[in-house]
């Protein structure tokens, strides 16, 4: 999944692809490069971000979204607001990424009343606030749990398992600790029976790792996408979408039971 952020604030390319022109080359570079969806998102998550109003995530993502329409592979839309979910499955994507697992009110009924898929993300707190001291008894089984619990929700709202994949959501309300635990039980979440999404690319817990600034966290961003898939993400939520495909190539050449 290549990430594609129409903002002028996100923490790892604020503002590289804010124009709609520049949105489009970019995701072309993306499926050049081999990714397999273009996760598009009009409203910063990171840290400390303040939420935008609606109209303003609609005139940043919407024209985007028209323009690759016809692109080679799905389209998914990064937005919690139920408004948005609409508006773009409408314009053509054909999938939501919610960093808050549709507990928003209507968020359910839209993605109920589609096709599309969903991925579902553990966030604890609201990005304003929620790196300021998180705390859990045990990070594993709260996150385990939460996802449990929407999936059943998501169920009982007529959204089959076949539609449903989950992500632990690093670094949303997580401490450095809090990630690696999440990293290495990531099995536990694959016995939920749905994929499991990771995103770790550039993230803060692998600057506090490499001590690298976050534009220089490419290298420690696909050793961590390796690491997923090994330990059993099915999607991995990358901006270098090259080298990974590249570092992925290697991994299954040698894991596969074919030459």
């Amino acid at each position: 999944m290549g990430i594609l952020n129409v903002t002028p604030d996100s923490f790892s390319d604020g503002g590289r692809f804010f124009s709609v022109e520049a949105a489009v080359s970019q995701a072309h570079r993306m499926i050049e490069d081999g990714a397999d969806i273009l996760d598009v998102g009009g409203e910063s998550t990171r840290p400390g971000a303040a939420p935008i109003p609606v109209t303003e995530e609609l005139d940043r993502v919407l024209p985007v979204l028209e323009r690759l329409a016809d692109a080679e592979g799905p389209l998914s839309i990064d937005s919690y607001k139920p408004e948005v979910m609409a508006a773009a499955l409408a314009a053509g994507a054909s999938m939501v990424n919610d960093v808050k697992a549709l507990t928003e009110p209507g968020a359910l009924d839209v993605v109920a009343r589609s096709d599309a898929g969903v991925c579902l993300m553990h966030m604890k707190g609201v990005p304003t606030t929620m790196q300021i001291d998180p705390r859990y008894v045990d990070v594993v089984d709260e996150v385990e749990s939460f996802l449990r619990g929407r999936l059943a929700v998501c169920e009982a709202a007529g959204i089959s398992r076949e539609r449903v994949a989950i992500d632990p959501g690093f670094g949303f309300g997580k401490t450095k600790a809090h990630n690696i635990a999440l990293l290495r039980n990531l099995g536990r979440f694959r016995a939920l029976g749905v994929p499991v999404l990771v995103g770790l690319s550039r993230k803060s817990l692998l600057g506090s790792i490499t001590d690298r600034e976050v534009g220089k966290r490419s290298y420690s961003s696909v050793a961590a996408a390796l690491l997923a898939v090994d330990r059993g993400a099915m999607i991995v939520r990358v901006h270098e979408v090259r080298a990974t495909r590249d570092a992925l190539a290697v991994y299954e050449a040698i894991e596969s039971n074919h030459d």
